[in-house]
């Protein structure tokens, strides 16, 4: 009995969800595209296990200033000392 009701619960929820009206803007569809941020001077990627404020393998400098905890980016993130 209880696996009726479930199916009837989905069976509904999947009619709500189709007959929803659009309240915005129409929808446009877009390629999924992946970035990297490349380093200007040696052409390697960004790693942020390495720290996002300088380039892992130069050196070169992303960002001048020290980061500070976000929501996304954490104070972790800061390119470590000595490298």
């Amino acid at each position: 009995m209880a696996n009726k009701s479930s199916l009837n619960f989905l069976k509904n929820m999947q009619n709500i969800a189709v007959s929803q009206k659009n309240y915005g803007a129409s929808e446009t569809v877009k390629e999924m595209k992946v970035a990297a941020k490349l380093c200007p001077n040696c052409g390697a990627a960004r790693a942020k296990y390495d720290g996002l404020t300088r380039c892992a393998y130069c050196g070169y400098k992303f960002i001048d200033t020290s980061l500070s905890d976000g929501i996304f980016i954490k104070k972790e993130d800061n390119s470590r000392d000595g490298k």
